[in-house]
């Protein structure tokens, strides 16, 4: 099976439930964000700018286990911000898992290897040993991190640890020269590349999370399928960026570039996606094969936001995890006070005209899931998408040139930087400063593969 049979009969059991009882709607996936500091500006991500008043506020423990058994959805996506910074996050997970959940923690990746160290040390034992000179012969630890391994962990807190029903869902968007310039910071992409190996080798289930820009080259996009999934990547997420308020105005106002160069509209989508029913039958594509042919431009869905309802240090956001109109103190209450009909398109004309160009997953992927926009052979379709083996890792992914250097100079950011350096160099400027924008090096990194020093295996 594509997925572990586990989660498949506990979120269609989820979704019988509801039909025989003939709720008119219901929550799928929880979209929890216990806070929104973020130790990374990505480009198109308006998330920090939206809520930029409120950055030090942090839902607390027991509100976010409380919201995710209020609306009491199978799934909870623990996003933000960047979660990992949240005080109590392995509390966070265990809890959610204690109700019996499936959690994906969304990550940056950044501070993922502090968290898969945490867990060693926690179970370490002389017989792991080895493994800990492997890892770091490999470079996914230190020689301090392992010695602080060794010593054992230091409180009672809990740690995360590897069980079917959690995922760490890493965004990735591109490979190195792309991924860096989205999140804005060299380096990223490599670290990424390293907790997913490590988290591989402790035997966690790691999944990526794309999001498709009109810079995007569709080309980059498979072959990051396939390197990742030669990693032992267990699944991955993917979904168009469309210009939502908040990082509509954060791209004109901290980059000062037009956002219609930078995301997509609906034509721009379908044609980026043009190949995605390919990739779902080549790479583990989390999502309803439905849904991957709304993105190939082969039908319509009707958005289903009440589906993948989103809760964060205000309350209930409605009418979706990217348009913001109100927060409620309840989840009945959200579903209640929202006129939905107001939102999404349908027969190609746009209700809100915020909803033009979307086309994102958690409006339109439930949809293929329920049955909203049915027809004949859809639950079938989904069924054997899902029963099918999960497809084999890509031997090719070897060969992708997955480490294509730095970014610093050489894209979009550029032209700000140089900009800001301008204004700092002005005349009258007693501020000299190094020109942010000189490039790091003169041209792509040497196409050593850091995966493959040790091995010619993935990790």
């Amino acid at each position: 099976m594509r997925f572990p049979l586990a989660l498949t009969l506990k979120i269609a059991g989820h979704i019988l439930k509801h039909k025989l009882k003939r709720t008119p709607r219901f929550a799928m996936v929880l979209q929890l964000e216990p806070l929104h500091t973020c130790n990374l500006t990505c480009t198109g991500c308006g998330r920090i700018r939206e809520y930029s008043t409120s950055l030090k506020d942090m839902v607390p423990l027991e509100r976010c286990l409380a919201a995710a058994a209020e609306c009491d959805a199978p799934m909870v996506s623990i996003c933000g911000g960047e979660p990992l910074i949240y005080p109590r996050i392995e509390e966070l997970v265990e809890g959610l898992l204690r109700q019996g959940r499936i959690v994906y923690l969304c990550t940056n990746g950044v501070f993922m290897r502090r968290k898969l160290c945490d867990y060693l040390a926690a179970t370490h034992s002389p017989a792991r040993e080895p493994l800990l000179e492997q890892l770091v012969a490999e470079e996914l630890i230190t020689p301090a991190q392992r010695d602080t391994i060794r010593k054992g962990k230091s409180d009672n807190r809990p740690v995360i640890r590897p069980t079917k029903w959690f995922y760490w869902n890493v965004h990735i968007d591109g490979l190195e020269y792309t991924h860096d310039l989205i999140v804005e910071r060299e380096g990223v992409f490599r670290e990424c590349v390293a907790a997913i190996r490590l988290a591989k080798r402790l035997g966690f289930q790691v999944a990526t999370n794309t999001t498709v820009y009109r810079e995007t080259d569709v080309q980059e996009i498979e072959d990051m399928f396939k390197f990742f999934s030669w990693l032992g990547v267990d699944g991955h997420t993917i979904s168009p960026g469309y210009d939502y308020d908040a990082a509509k105005k954060d791209m004109i106002r901290r980059l000062g570039k037009n956002p219609a160069d930078f995301f997509l509209t609906r034509d721009a989508t379908r044609q980026k996606f043009a190949r995605i029913l390919d990739w779902g039958r080549r790479f583990n594509l989390l999502g309803t094969p439905v849904y991957q042919e709304f993105l190939a431009g082969l039908r319509e869905l009707t958005c289903t936001a009440w589906a993948i309802p989103t809760y964060n240090i205000k309350g209930w956001k409605a009418p979706c995890y990217l348009i913001t109109d109100a927060h409620y103190p309840t989840y009945a209450e959200m579903l209640e006070k929202v006129d939905w009909e107001k939102y999404g398109v349908v027969n190609g004309v746009a209700r809100d005209p915020r909803c033009e160009n979307c086309m994102v997953h958690c409006g339109y992927d439930p949809s293929g899931a329920l049955g909203t926009s049915y027809q004949p052979g859809d639950h079938w379709k989904n069924l054997v998408y899902n029963l099918r083996p999960r497809p084999k890792p890509c031997p090719d992914g070897a060969k992708v040139r997955a480490f294509n250097g730095c970014s610093i100079g050489r894209g979009h950011l550029s032209a700000a930087r140089k900009a800001a350096d301008s204004a700092a160099n002005a005349p009258g400027n007693n501020g000299a400063s190094t020109p942010a924008s000189a490039p790091c090096c003169a041209s792509p990194a040497p196409s050593t593969n850091p995966v493959t020093r040790t091995s010619s295996k993935p990790a």
